[in-house]
């Protein structure tokens, strides 16, 4: 069964390879929704074992999550992987392990083999630690996978899905380009069948570009192209990028004034007993309130001061 909420506010992905000891480190001062730690991408086949023990040292010695930090989550080896079972232990093993994000998969089988041993696991070996289940996200990363999407996000567990571009351009020799428009269809197809699912997460590409200049503006532009197509987060690949993709996947002041007067409004037409009615010369509908509902709701979540504009305009009429 897919899981149907997400207690964690999902914006900005951070990955940190478990095979550096210095950056195991630095990431407990970071400021970021989720900090996933890699076992996968990240580490050379020669350093995967030394990197998961490195992980368990690291992980161990917390007695509780940073308050900058709203999840920890680990990249886990595929699940054709002979990594797997023990990557998949280590996140079982620690109470302050929520998610394990799962690469390269590409059927609903795939995570059915990461559900039955993360529940082996937590019901065998770590029952009386853990309180509540490991959850799954599940990595999209080839042709097979975006043809699989509709069961894929059937999968057990499975609490978001990521679009891992660079793999996928190598699957379909594809070139990358700015305006990223040969991963269109991809994207598109992914928000969709997560959406059909109620998939909490959606998860955007990785910005490459994050030094030498020009890299604030080609990740502002993507945060908002992402956003367009209907992602509420993104990957990130280095701490700099963390910051911009919280922001720009944040609803804007504009954004949010407006979703509270048609908030405010839309209650005082419902209890008159009005179906449609205008906002600034725009038509509001039962689909446009429900999206107004969604801001106000990811608002409050985001830190942003909804209440102070609910009496800001307590006062706005349907007209």
């Amino acid at each position: 069964m897919v899981a149907t909420a997400c207690p964690f506010l999902r914006r900005a992905l951070l990955y940190v390879p478990a095979s550096s000891t210095r950056m195991l480190y630095k990431s407990l001062s970071l400021s970021c929704d989720t900090v996933i730690y890699d076992l996968e991408d990240s580490v050379t086949h020669y350093a995967k074992i030394d990197a998961r023990d490195a992980l368990n040292q690291h992980l161990s010695q917390l007695t509780e999550r940073p308050a900058s930090i709203s999840e920890i989550a680990i990249r886990v080896n595929n699940a054709r992987s002979p990594y797997l079972e023990k990557d998949l232990r280590l996140a079982a093993s620690i109470p302050l392990v929520d998610t394990v994000v799962v690469p390269k998969v590409n059927t609903i089988g795939d995570l059915r083999t990461v559900s039955h041993f993360l529940k082996n696991y937590e019901n065998k070996y770590y029952k009386e630690i853990r309180t509540k289940p490991v959850r799954v996200i599940a990595l999209i990363e080839s042709a097979r996978a975006v043809m699989n999407l509709s069961n894929i996000c059937q999968g057990p567990r499975l609490n978001g899905v990521i679009f891992a571009a660079e793999d996928f351009a190598l699957d379909l020799s594809l070139t990358r380009t700015p305006d990223m428009t040969e991963f269109l269809y991809a994207r598109s197809a992914i928000v969709t069948a997560a959406r059909v699912e109620n998939v909490p997460s959606v998860i955007d590409l990785a910005c490459t570009l994050y030094k030498g200049g020009d890299e604030l503006a080609q990740l502002e532009e993507e945060c908002r192209g992402g956003k367009a197509l209907g992602f509420n987060g993104k990957q990130c690949i280095h701490p700099s990028q963390v910051k911009t993709v919280q922001r720009l996947f944040s609803p804007t002041e504009k954004e949010v004034e407006w979703a509270v007067r048609v908030n405010i409004a839309s209650k005082k037409a419902t209890a008159a007993k009005i179906g449609a009615w205008t906002l600034d010369n725009k038509m509001i509908d039962a689909p446009v309130s429900a999206r107004a509902a969604e801001i106000v709701k990811k608002a409050g979540e985001c830190g942003i001061d909804v209440d102070g504009l609910r009496e800001k305009w307590k006062d706005e009429e349907p007209q």
